[in-house]
This record gives C-alpha cells, sequence and structure tokens, in this order.
C-alpha cells in the first residue's frame, strides 16, 4: 500500500489540505496519507526544508512526499519530481529540497511537463496529485517530466567558516512549537571545524560555552527536586536532528518563557561560534 505524506502552508481552516486529501482518495482509494506538517509558516522554504529533512527517513523506502509551499507555477519557479534515498519528492523547484541535497545526491530529478494537459490554478492539488498516484501506481519519472541535473540553491543552507577556521557564522532557520531557535549548523559540520577546540556560541548578548547532548543534561539530579532552578535556564543542545539549538529548559512562552521570546531570536538572525583555544577538553556534556 502506497503512503503519500503532505508538507504545506495550507493551514488548518482553509479546505486546501482536505481538498488535496480528496484528490488523492478520488485516484487511489487504498492509499495511506500522512500529515507531515499544515503549519509551515506561508512560503517559508526553509522551514519547510528543515522539516521534511528530519521527517522523511522515518517513512518506509518508496514513500511519497507532496511539498506545497510556493508552488504557483511561472517561469522561474518549475516543478519538479525526484528520487532521493529511496524516496519520492514533488514540489517546486524553489530551493526547497537542497538541504537535503547537500547531504545526499538524487537518484533522478525531473521537470515536470504534464502541464498542458491540466487546468490548474491549484497545482498542489491538480499537479502534484497526478504526479504522486502516477509514482504510486508503479510509474516512472521519464513519463512525467525530463531528466535534469541541477535544481535549485537555497541561501543560508550551510554557514560560513572564516579562512583560519576559528569561526563559524550560521543563521536561524527554524523555531520550534516550543520555542527552541533552531540553526543551520549541524553537528558533523561543527566537529570537522572544532577539532577538539574550546569555542563560544553567541546569539544576540547571549553566550554559551557547552553543548548539551539532550535537554534534561543541564539538571543537577543530586541537588533535591524542590532546590532546582533549571525551569527557564537557556542552553544549547544537539537536537533529535543533530542540529545546533538554542533552547530553553522546559521552556513554555506562558511561563518561562522560550529561548526566542526571552533573547530575542528570530528566522535568519545570526549565530555564531568563535573557536578560542587548541584545548583538546571535551566541550560536549556527556
Amino acid at each position: 500500500m502506497a503512503i503519500i505524506t503532505l508538507t504545506t502552508d495550507f493551514g488548518e481552516k482553509d479546505y486546501f489540505a482536505g481538498a488535496t486529501k480528496g484528490a488523492i482518495y478520488t485516484e487511489l482509494p487504498d492509499v495511506r496519507i500522512v500529515d507531515i506538517s499544515h503549519s509551515v509558516s506561508p512560503f517559508n522554504i526553509l522551514e519547510a526544508a528543515y522539516i521534511i529533512q528530519n521527517a522523511y527517513s522515518s517513512f518506509p523506502k518508496g514513500s511519497i512526499h507532496i511539498i506545497g509551499i510556493d508552488s504557483e507555477i511561472n517561469k522561474e519557479n518549475k516543478h519538479i519530481a525526484l528520487k532521493l534515498d529511496d524516496h519520492y519528492f514533488i514540489c517546486a523547484n524553489n530551493g526547497i529540497m537542497s538541504m537535503i541535497c547537500s547531504e545526499i545526491t538524487p537518484e533522478k530529478i525531473v521537470e515536470i511537463n504534464i502541464h498542458d494537459k491540466i487546468q490548474s490554478s491549484f497545482p498542489v492539488l491538480d499537479v502534484f496529485v497526478k504526479v504522486a498516484c502516477h509514482i504510486a501506481r508503479g510509474g516512472t519519472l521519464e513519463v512525467i517530466g525530463k531528466t535534469i541535473s541541477k535544481i535549485k540553491p537555497i541561501r543560508n543552507v550551510i554557514p560560513y567558516v572564516n579562512d583560519d577556521k576559528t569561526q563559524i557564522i550560521g543563521s536561524v532557520i527554524y523555531i520550534d512549537n516550543y520555542g527552541n531557535v533552531v540553526t543551520n549548523i549541524k553537528r558533523s559540520f561543527f566537529e570537522t571545524i572544532q577539532k577538539g577546540r574550546a569555542f563560544e556560541i553567541s546569539a544576540r548578548n547571549h553566550k554559551f560555552k557547552k553543548i548539551y547532548l539532550k535537554y534534561s543534561d543541564i539538571v543537577n539530579f543530586d541537588v533535591p527536586e524542590e532546590k532546582r532552578h533549571d525551569e527557564g535556564r537557556g542552553m544549547v543542545v544537539f537536537n533529535s536532528g543533530n542540529f545546533l539549538e538554542i533552547a530553553v529548559y522546559k521552556s513554555n512562552s506562558a511561563t518561562v518563557g522560550s529561548a526566542s521570546t526571552l533573547m530575542g531570536l528570530s528566522l535568519m538572525d545570526t549565530v555564531s561560534i568563535n573557536f578560542i583555544s587548541e584545548s583538546i577538553l571535551p566541550n560536549i556534556q556527556l
């Protein structure tokens, strides 16, 4: 049984998500449809890229992923379908796939060319659904598009490193439901540049010298619970997607606040890491 996932900025109020599911079921009554998210910020390509990169690999091989962000077709925004890591992705060629493709090379990319057969002002419903159902039936990508070798890149996917490798400059690419601030600095990238050196992470006027592996590592469990004051403390962690994240322990914007609200951090804000010595002492709390 085929699995088709949906990642969009449609929200829950309008009919778009429901109509898309209905069109899929009309063509494939036995298909399984999974909502990854319909709450991507409108037209936010980086946010969508982060979500799909961290979600798709949890699905079985052969799953088909429709990404409906900034999908209106024009001469600068074509539609593409990719086979990558034994998964299929259908989206606009607007940079959404460049985050995944920076780590995994696609097996095949086609520029979708069936638009002359479809009258559409709603491409996710009219075009992406047709392509997804074609793939789910066992159809090949070449039937619905012409092979291309490159996709449109997106800015700010890869952090900047200065020439002497003493500084990484990254940016905020995602703010999660808890107000935690996710950067474009992955753990593997950080460790390649760090090479055991001590460091200082700066975000606005906040500085950190330690990276935790999980949120509760900030808690000293030897201290009696009634004497702890850890909720609301700022910290840096490698999150479940192995991205560097600035967080607040047990954050809640209505009570203790969040990294975004308390530190004034927004999308695309700069986060820098300065390596300050050649020390080989570990700076990750194990």
